[in-house]
């Protein structure tokens, strides 16, 4: 009895020591994987972000941005939405237009110009003209209009808090109506403005012009988009595309000045009135800054600023011209009155009208038919006459080489033509 007791005992202790071991060797293995998942959350990153204590080394290691200014903030305390843009924009944008005065001295004037004085000082500075400009880095460069200071003799600037200096004309561009100015930044509050979008910008949508119309400085007026697209002319034998018109109050010496869009950021430069008493009738013209943007960079580097040329005129196919032109009434595009001799037009071979044709559309249709209708410019599509002049002004520098799609009786054929720099006036 007491021998088989002990066999029972012995068989306990070993189930119970089998059970044991089996729970020491569950335990190693919960360990053993425990540790291996420790050991490899570290290489997937992407999975499980590190933690931002450990990034901030990464980002301290990045270029400080260089200062840029920041977009309007609407006053909440404003209850009326068009008041509260309007006072926002001022607030942000205020400051970082600049009163223009253009000095001449008496030596450089022309005699009828000069005042009715016994004794004339030729180094005596008169003022001549006046107009707006903005702020547009914190090195001191400031953009206005080239008609604005177009031979000066000293160019005066004066911010909104009453400080004034002298500028510096480093740069200025006649075709696009643009100037750039130089001034030394020290000690000057300096608010540069913030460019914007134009394709952004629709008909209808509202715009702030802010500058100094007849010498009351920090004027600010509002519209609206009126158009887009207009082509203005400029100081020399070309037109400015794209400019935009605008029912915001412009008068002289809003020239220069910023057009604003709702977040307060520069659409266009103020250049231009269309009027029959030399004041504001409800249209004025902007130079986009479409054109502001790849020309002022340029002219603060190099002092001056070359446009693509091809050396064509013409006009936009309407249908009422087919059946004189030999086209087909649903086809669009840029129809090639001349092609200048001599110039990239010519020498890449495109042809303009040549067969002289009579017509009743009272001026609409080309006077002579045979010429090419181009249809594209790099494969962008052309409508209308201007659509080649935007792709031209925004995409292409002379030198560059575009592909023109063009009809040519009655066949598609592509014509390569490299550009060349516009000349100051043309020939026919």
């Amino acid at each position: 009895m007491i021998e088989e007791q002990k066999k029972s005992n012995r068989s306990v202790w070993l189930i119970v020591g089998g059970i044991g071991t089996l729970v020491i060797f569950a335990l190693c293995a919960i360990v053993v994987v425990a540790g291996f998942f420790l050991v490899s959350t570290p290489t997937n990153r992407s999975e499980n972000p590190e933690p931002a204590t450990l990034r901030a080394p990464i980002v301290q290691q990045l270029a400080t941005p260089a200062p840029s200014a920041q977009p309007v903030v609407i006053n909440e305390n404003v209850a009326d939405y068009e008041t509260a843009v309007l006072v926002a924009i001022y607030e942000r944008v205020g400051p970082s237009v600049v009163n223009v005065d253009v000095l001449s001295f008496e030596r450089n004037l022309p005699q009828q110009l000069l005042p009715p004085s016994a004794q004339i000082d030729p180094d005596t500075l008169i003022p001549q003209g006046q107009g707006s400009g903005f702020v547009w880095d914190l090195d001191g460069h400031i953009v206005t209009n080239a008609h604005v200071v177009d031979d000066a003799d000293r160019v005066q600037v004066t911010f909104t808090d009453g400080t004034v200096t002298i500028a510096e004309v480093i740069g200025l561009d006649r075709h696009s109506d643009l100037a750039v100015l130089k001034i030394d930044p020290a000690g000057y509050n300096l608010v540069p403005v913030v460019p914007g979008d134009l394709d952004a910008m629709k008909v209808g949508m509202r715009v702030a012009a802010i500058g100094n119309p007849f010498g009351f400085e920090g004027t600010l007026t509002s519209g609206i988009v009126s158009a887009i697209g207009r082509s203005i002319p400029g100081l020399a034998s070309f037109s400015i595309p794209e400019s935009i018109q605008t029912d915001a109050a412009i008068n002289p010496g809003n020239s220069g000045g910023p057009l604003l869009n709702e977040k307060g950021e520069v659409i266009g430069v103020n250049a231009q009135i269309r009027t029959e008493a030399g004041s504001n009738s409800g249209v004025g013209f902007a130079i986009p800054i479409t054109i502001v943007d790849r020309v002022i960079p340029v002219l603060i580097a190099e002092g001056s600023y070359e446009h693509s040329y091809i050396g064509i005129s013409g006009n936009t196919f309407s249908p009422i011209c087919a059946e004189g032109l030999g086209l087909d009434p649903e086809t669009r595009g840029a129809y090639v009155s001349l092609v200048l001799p001599g110039t990239p037009a010519a020498r890449g071979g495109l042809r303009g009208g040549s067969t002289e044709i009579q017509n009743d559309s009272i001026g609409i249709c080309p006077s002579a038919a045979g010429g090419d209708l181009i249809t594209a410019i790099n494969d962008s599509p052309v409508e209308k006459f201007d659509d080649l002049l935007v792709f031209l002004e925004r995409y292409t520098s002379p030198g560059d080489t575009v592909t023109l799609t063009v009809l040519r009786d009655g066949r598609t054929i592509e014509i390569d033509v490299t550009l060349a720099p516009r000349p100051d006036s043309v020939q026919p």
